[in-house]
């Protein structure tokens, strides 16, 4: 028989966030990270969650994936992108066999985790509020924001029920929706923005709101639409990005986005994004790959061509590889190709 917990796969940013509210609201969790001082932490003095959002500790239990044990029936997925085909082959075998993965992530991660264990087994997640692990046993929760679930198919099930349930006691105003997919692509258009902001130091409200630069994030926003529209999705708004804007072009409306995203960004403790704190604090690979490079494929499978998101890629690459630094210049040299 299956262990009744929600087992969270990935204790950092977004999966310590839910795990620490599912188990504080009483219900039955375990969480896996690699990190052995963050499952320590976890289990002994709490998952310390801190910010303007809300503050408390949380103990929790959690392994390591090779102290893990049992098998689960929902298992939420909280790697980064890059990580999950990895993280797929070490929790298969703790995956009951009318078990399902929710995918809590950045980027169109669904489709790896249904290309592995089926379309049927694969639940949509889209999750946008602000937080950053900050070290073994804290996590900063920056700021609400959108959070949405959805079946891939659109369909209404008991399963997304139950998990949209789960998640409105961490976000009440959780959407449970039949257009996940929307919801992705819209995320997608959103998070390619946010890769541009990780070129500089600067936040992402100071690197977006300047007029000379603007033109990068139309063009990154239309790629991006484009290829929506090729895989047949018509993309969600959400938090200021507005997908109609940027696939049409409308300058004004881009203008009216882009203020609106700087507004929103403005407001939360987390002034930058996951990728700047790879890049910049952390010294680790980030996910463009597994988010910008994927978009980068499917442009070519519909022979579409996608330079803006290609030469972002190449430079996150650069910052990455020690090869350039990270700089204002680094958006100014997108400027010409986007302009």
């Amino acid at each position: 028989m299956s262990d009744d917990a929600v087992l969270i796969w990935g204790a950092g940013a977004i999966g310590g966030i839910l795990g620490a509210y599912l188990a504080r609201a009483g219900h039955p969790v375990r969480m896996v990270d690699i990190v052995e001082d963050h499952v320590t932490a976890m289990r002994t003095t709490g998952l310390h969650i801190e910010g303007p959002v809300e503050t408390f500790t949380q103990v929790l239990p959690a392994d390591t994936p090779a102290t893990l044990n049992g098998t689960y029936r929902r298992v939420i997925l909280a790697v980064k992108a890059h990580h999950t085909e990895a993280a797929l082959d070490m929790l298969l075998p703790h995956l009951a066999p009318d078990g399902y993965v929710v995918s809590a992530q950045n980027g169109l991660n669904e489709r790896v985790i249904a290309a592995t264990i089926g379309p049927k087994r694969t639940l949509g997640c889209f999750v946008n509020f602000g937080a950053d692990w900050l070290e073994p046993g804290r996590i900063l929760y920056g700021n609400r924001a959108t959070v949405a679930l959805g079946e891939l198919d659109g369909s209404d099930t008991a399963r997304l029920r139950e998990m949209h349930a789960l998640f409105s006691i961490v976000e009440p105003a959780a959407v449970k929706t039949d257009n996940i997919w929307g919801y992705l692509w819209g995320k997608c258009g959103y998070g390619a923005l946010l890769f541009a902001t990780a070129l500089t130091p600067a936040s992402m409200s100071d690197a977006m709101e300047p007029v000379a630069t603007r033109c990068v994030y139309a063009k990154l926003g239309d790629e991006v639409m484009q290829l929506a529209a090729a895989e047949g999705v018509a993309p969600l708004g959400f938090n200021g990005f507005d997908p109609d804007a940027f696939r049409t072009g409308d300058a004004a409306g881009i203008d009216a986005a882009i203020d609106a995203m700087v507004a929103h960004n403005r407001k939360t403790a987390k002034t930058h994004s996951g990728i700047y704190r790879d890049l910049a604090v952390r010294k680790r690979k980030t996910e463009v790959d597994a988010q910008i490079g994927v978009l980068v494929e499917i442009g070519r499978v519909h022979g579409i061509d996608t330079p803006a998101l290609a030469m972002l890629c190449d430079l996150i690459h650069d910052i990455e590889n020690g090869t350039r630094a990270q700089s204002t210049d680094l958006l100014d040299l997108m400027v010409p190709l986007c302009s």
